[in-house]
């Protein structure tokens, strides 16, 4: 027994051929690129454009998204050449399993809860706070004690995560038509915020579009960005250096196209298809969150954005206050489609290590009438409720962040070994330049994960620590992989 035996890309997609754990296949490309916008565009778009302009980029705030774009670019095209080539639920943990082993893919299923599950409920408590200014805009006004950040039971957060929870569970296909709607109000907001905001642009605004450079103040202590407490690095505001620095910041505005991988035994045609929605889901992203930043500077000195809500702001100060209630209102669509989609891709993930008995088999039961994993969906509707409804995870959410990078990080490194291991395995789509893309894709991340502050990384070990606990008391014992090294030990 070995715990980074593999798990073979045969016996991976022979497992989700199996009658009582197959997945319906309803899926297009054009559903996983709105899958990965609905999850990619979230606050990031309506609060980071003038958040990093003001603090760290300057006009330039535009170049931080195309080099956040670029950074993210070079994880999608790994994950796109694995989502094709291993057509399977699970995404980063299926892929690890392939080539890594079981140890590290248990890890990996491990740490996307951090992305997946936390962020979820991360993503509904700020829902919460939306919804609650909206309905205070129309005279309605909700107590402190079960909304906002500082409930003592956040009802909203719990209401939109358990809604949520009954459209998973209903069928795939419903919960792709609920997104696609959802993501055409959020797109059509995002789209009349740049007609409208060209009519206030000053040119002048743009001058200048990088500015002078200025150190800022060190941060001590368990706050202090990993990099400073090894090297003594601080970081600098404006200059070239602010660009980066911004991107680091930004780039997180990107995180979810991932997400897209995890449907893919749902996907009609997945070599086609789950490239198709990676990559097409980050480019739209990418030009939408370019034009919003161009749009924000223009209209407002960089240095007079506000922080919380820069686009509203900014049509507020031209006089155009009704367009600033409907920048809530995308807002407010923006959010429900990530708390979807991250739940979506937690379940398939854990989908994935319950038929690999790395977790109770009998979770792993799909509904003979919806086609779905329904009892992970509940269990982790369930639990993403509680989180959101009792905790302020405000503190927690840059955890969100380091546990993604992680997962890019080995599946980056997991192209490589499986383009050495397996070379005979059929690739629909390539990753190009390999080694080099997947290389420089890892410097990018763990460059980005430096960034995060010290106190992060000891929540993330920590974290880790109970995951290791989990898979040598439970999972080593059950593995299916042990239990049938014939079939799906290479």
């Amino acid at each position: 027994m070995t715990i980074f035996r593999t798990k073979s890309v045969e016996q991976s997609i022979q497992d989700s051929e199996a009658p009582e754990h197959r997945l319906r296949r309803n899926l297009s490309a054009l559903d996983l690129t709105v899958f990965g916008v609905g999850v990619i565009v979230g606050t990031g778009i309506f609060v980071l454009t003038g958040q990093v302009a003001r603090d760290t980029a300057g006009p330039a705030v535009a170049l931080s998204f195309v080099v956040a774009a670029v950074v993210c670019g070079l994880a999608a095209l790994c994950y796109a050449e694995f989502a094709s080539t291993v057509p399977v639920a699970g995404s980063a943990y299926t892929f690890s399993y392939a080539t890594i082993g079981e140890f590290p893919a248990w890890i990996v299923g491990w740490d996307l809860m951090l992305e997946l599950a936390l962020g979820a409920a991360v993503v509904a408590v700020g829902w919460s706070g939306y919804f609650s200014e909206l309905l205070t805009s129309l005279g309605i006004h909700l107590p402190a004690s079960i909304a906002g950040d500082h409930a003592v039971f956040n009802v909203p957060a719990v209401v939109v995560v358990l809604a949520l929870t009954a459209v998973l569970a209903a069928g795939i296909k419903l919960s792709a038509r609920f997104n696609l709607v959802v993501v055409a109000i959020k797109i059509t907001v995002i789209l009349l915020v740049i007609v409208a905001g060209l009519f206030f642009i000053k040119t002048g605004n743009y001058t200048p579009f990088i500015p002078p450079a200025q150190p800022t103040e060190a941060v001590h202590g368990l706050k202090a960005p990993l990099i400073q407490t090894l090297f003594g690095i601080t970081p600098v505001a404006y200059g070239v250096f602010g660009v980066f620095a911004g991107a680091a910041v930004v780039f997180f505005a990107f995180i979810g196209f991932d997400v897209v991988a995890t449907a893919a035994e749902e996907t009609r045609r997945p070599q086609r298809d789950l490239p198709i929605g990676i990559i097409a889901s980050l480019t739209i992203c990418t030009i939408l969150y370019v034009a919003v930043s161009l749009v924000v500077v223009g209209m407002q000195p960089y240095n007079r954005l506000s922080r919380s809500a820069p686009l509203a702001g900014a049509f507020r100060v031209v006089g155009q206050d009704w367009l600033a209630g409907i920048i809530s209102v995308g807002a407010l669509a923006g959010l429900t489609t990530v708390v979807m989609i991250l739940m979506l891709g937690q379940s398939r993930v854990f989908f994935a290590m319950s038929r690999d008995n790395l977790l109770p088999r009998r979770l792993a039961a799909v509904h003979p009438r919806f086609g779905t994993p329904y009892i992970i969906t509940i269990v982790i509707g369930a639990v993403t409720a509680l989180l959101a409804g009792l905790i302020p995870l405000s503190a927690l959410a840059e955890l969100v962040n380091i546990g993604t990078l992680f997962a890019f990080i080995l599946v980056s490194i997991g192209v490589v070994i499986l383009r050495r291991t397996r070379p005979d395995l059929p690739r629909s789509f390539r990753t190009p330049l390999v080694p080099l893309v997947p290389i420089l894709s890892v410097l990018a991340c763990v460059y980005l994960m430096l960034n995060l502050p010290v106190e992060t990384w000891l929540r993330f070990l920590v974290w880790m620590a109970i995951g290791v606990a989990v898979y040598f008391l439970y999972g080593v014992r059950h593995s299916r992989v042990e239990e049938e090294p014939r079939v799906a030990v290479r």
